[in-house]
């Protein structure tokens, strides 16, 4: 079973927002997505269920998931769909992308981690003995 890491009272603690009446199933999703692009490639202790056992590593890890929600709240864009294309013409098909004024090839809207997930996991409180981000271990 997935795990979620924020709850809706983080996500009202982490806003100061009323959280929305699918916030449940927002947190399921960006806690997905963060255990894919990020939290699997970081270097933390964890209890039977594989959550963080650290109290500082569980907090940063909801606060990442409740900024993760915000965004895309922020951006419209979950699923990465708005920026797929710069141009679109329809007689003759002319397409041009990606959709970003940067013209950069990267992920584009909602498929990308957001900053501030990123900041959370970033927090001087996660020291080195406790979390380390984009850590790979074999064992």
């Amino acid at each position: 079973m997935a795990r979620i890491y924020a709850t809706s009272a983080d996500y009202h603690s982490y806003t100061g927002q009323t959280p929305p009446a699918d916030i449940d199933a927002r947190l399921g999703r960006a806690s997905r997505f963060l255990d894919s692009e990020v939290f699997r490639l970081c270097g933390y202790e964890v209890d039977e269920d594989g959550y963080p056992s650290n109290t500082v590593v569980r907090e940063a890890f909801a606060d990442a998931v409740c900024a993760q929600v915000q965004w895309w709240d922020e951006t419209g864009d979950e699923l990465g769909t708005a920026g797929r294309w710069g141009s679109v013409k329809i007689g003759s098909v002319a397409l041009s992308g990606p959709g970003s004024s940067s013209g950069s090839s990267g992920p584009v809207g909602g498929r990308e981690v957001a900053d501030s997930a990123l900041e959370a996991l970033r927090s001087p409180d996660l020291t080195p003995d406790v979390f380390v981000l984009g850590m790979v271990v074999q064992c």
